[in-house]
């Protein structure tokens, strides 16, 4: 069975967020990676409504309720993609996941039925990352993002994420060990990756564009946060991963409904079961 994550963040692109294509990763003005924040999504939430959360008809199927030997409920079945379950779990995953997105809008709120739309289309966008013959993400660039991560997360600063305790710590009090949050970020990584090597080919951000980002979304964050904001050259590469996850997300959104129209997506309704 792939999971919502496993089968994005898009989301980040998402991020971000994770966000992936829906801004959800990202900053807080597109965050909840995705636009791809992003994909992020992110969007991954005072977030830009990311061109991943496509308007491409789905297809509803009885029964989304699987059940156990003795008839009890395992977890809800809200959508089947290509024969890839996504599950109640997953939704309620992706929900928890926005607290490790470290520019979110903490004012936006959960939207359930977009996180469905971007569960799906991470599924999509991993079904296809697979059929490439790319090195799996190591585990030193995944420690290595989680280190920065730690950093960054505004809310870690209560918690002292910087110290093992005070990580532990947030994992716990957002339901995740440290095991599960890093093959969510591995995946997050992997779809990354992807929709970069996809997509980014001719975009170009420019420093201008980096610093305008960092002075007008990124310092009033930290300012409501009260927290002292990283210095701009430290998350430079963060803000442009953000920026051009903005700039393909109709290119991914296009991309994404292609996939949709070509596959099999059913979208659960509340009570019925899978088939």
């Amino acid at each position: 069975m792939m999971r919502g994550w496993r089968i994005a963040g898009l989301g980040w692109m998402a991020g971000l967020a994770v966000c992936v294509a829906h801004g959800q990763t990202a900053a807080p003005a597109n965050t909840s990676p995705a636009p791809v924040a992003p994909v992020p999504a992110a969007g991954p939430a005072g977030q830009a409504k990311s061109a991943a959360t496509t308007s491409a008809p789905v297809q509803t199927v009885p029964n989304a309720m699987p059940l156990g030997a003795r008839g009890e409920a395992l977890d809800r079945v809200v959508a089947v993609v290509n024969g890839d379950l996504v599950l109640e779990s997953d939704v309620d995953e992706e929900r928890r996941l926005v607290a490790f997105q470290p520019f979110r809008d903490p004012t936006g709120t959960f939207s359930r039925d977009q996180a469905i739309e971007r569960l799906i289309d991470r599924t999509l966008i991993l079904e296809q990352a697979k059929l490439q013959a790319d090195a799996p993400i190591t585990d030193a660039a995944l420690n290595a993002e989680l280190d920065t991560l730690r950093k960054d997360i505004p809310a870690c600063k209560e918690y002292k994420c910087e110290t093992d305790a005070g990580w532990q710590a947030f994992l716990k009090d957002h339901g995740f060990t440290e095991e599960q949050l890093k093959t969510r970020w591995r995946e997050r990584m992997e779809v990354l990756r992807y929709i970069e090597m996809r997509f980014r080919m001719g975009i170009r951000i420019t420093q201008p564009e980096i610093r305008t980002y960092y002075e007008q979304t990124m310092l009033p964050e930290y300012a409501k946060q009260n927290v002292k904001p990283p210095a701009l050259d430290t998350v430079s590469d963060r803000i442009q991963e953000v920026l051009l996850q903005q700039q393909v997300s109709s290119l991914l959104g296009d991309w994404l409904k292609s996939l949709r129209a070509q596959g099999s997506v059913l979208m659960m309704k509340p009570g019925e079961m899978a088939p």
